[in-house]
């Protein structure tokens, strides 16, 4: 049975913003790091009388699904946060760690580039160490110190959405490193440094 978590949004929407682009091949843009693109967002965002960012999440582990606004009116919603904090958890565990900002708009900036209306398949979010150290002795391509441990790193999914395009999207964010694992079918974004494998 699937579990829905919600969020009432009440604020009145005078601007959405939508990050879109046409390119023509994967490769890596030369863009500010991660925190500063971050920044960036934050400083464009306040200088709007109102400006909200939703994400619409399933996690497939669980079965969870979240409708949320995060942002709004030029500031993080802190039931929201928490909301995703728990919906992105270590479902072998079920710890709670905090998800990176970063990584919440590096989500958005890639969703709207696909169309903005899509829900996103979570299929890892925050890895416990105990999680991470057993994924890294028996899977391979599994980082000792993977991103994951600090919440900084999410695999997904977009439904009806071309997988390579998705990771496209994802490599002209330039929020941070991508993974493309087309025979598992999600690709891998973090807010590292920038690089793709």
């Amino acid at each position: 049975m699937k579990a829905v978590i919600a969020r009432a949004a009440t604020y009145t929407v005078a601007a959405i913003l939508v990050v879109g682009a046409t390119y023509a091949t994967p490769r890596l843009p030369q863009k500010k790091p991660a925190e500063e693109l971050l920044n960036a967002q934050q400083q464009s965002m306040a200088t709007l009388p109102v400006a909200m960012l939703r994400e619409r999440f399933d996690t497939l582990a669980s079965g969870e699904s979240l409708r949320s606004v995060f942002w709004a009116e030029g500031q993080f919603v802190p039931e929201a946060m928490n909301d995703i904090n728990k919906l992105m958890r270590d479902h072998r565990n079920n710890k709670i760690a905090e998800i990176d900002p970063k990584l919440l708009f590096l989500l958005d900036q890639v969703s709207n580039q696909l169309g903005g209306d899509s829900i996103i398949h979570i299929i890892s979010g925050y890895r416990s160490p105990e999680t991470n150290q057993m994924l890294h002795e028996t899977t391979s391509g599994v980082a000792k110190h993977s991103l994951h441990l600090e919440g900084k790193a999410v695999d997904v999914r977009i439904p009806g959405r071309d997988l390579a395009a998705l990771r496209k999207a994802a490599l002209h964010a330039g929020g941070g490193g991508v993974g493309y694992y087309p025979d598992s079918q999600f690709v891998h974004m973090d807010t590292g440094r920038l690089r793709h494998w």
